[in-house]
């Protein structure tokens, strides 16, 4: 299993490794289940919200002051499903912005500080009103469960997988809006 992320340009050649060697592996860049449930959370929110134009789209993360990369590898995850739901969003955007963003940025906030938790919030916001989907992690034991589950459910096969296919077959395939 690998659940690190900044290694995404190399991914053809891990790939390649595991044919070569007849291995199984899951690779996923968070493996909490909480997540992943609300990576198709958003996912599906984010078909609903791309019929509906009034409505725009907004995320942040918080994270404790010691966490190592920004944005972490769930934001830039759940920014990707954004862009790829929301056809009017054809632009994630990382980095501070300056000045007014263009309508098809989508700007994804981080914030590091102190001893926050892992949270990770996407919001739809109209002129009537505001909608907020939010994972928050309250430890590591999530991220366990998680990777012990991919584990087992690895126990036998061979192959490159990611935990989309090991929450296919767990929970079903993808839901359609």
């Amino acid at each position: 299993m690998v659940g690190t992320t900044g290694w995404h340009d190399e991914i053809d050649e891990a790939r390649s490794i595991v044919k070569k060697s007849g291995i199984g592996l899951v690779y996923s860049s968070n493996f909490s289940i909480g997540v992943n449930i609300f990576f198709r959370i958003v996912e599906n929110a984010a078909k609903m919200m791309n019929k509906l134009e009034e409505y725009d789209v907004y995320g942040y993360e918080l994270h404790h002051s010691k966490k190592i990369d920004s944005p972490s590898g769930t934001a830039k995850t759940i920014g990707d499903i954004l862009v790829k739901n929301i056809r009017r969003k054809g632009k994630l955007l990382f980095d501070r912005a300056e000045g007014k963003i263009s309508p098809n940025e989508l700007h994804f906030a981080s914030i590091r500080a102190g001893s926050i938790p892992g949270t990770h919030v996407v919001g739809f916001d109209s002129s009537a009103d505001t909608i907020e989907l939010k994972h928050e992690a309250r430890n590591r034991e999530g991220f366990a469960a998680g990777a012990l589950m991919a584990a087992q459910w690895i126990k036998g096969k061979k192959g490159f997988y990611t935990i989309d296919n090991m929450m296919e077959s767990i929970i079903g395939g993808r839901q359609d809006v």
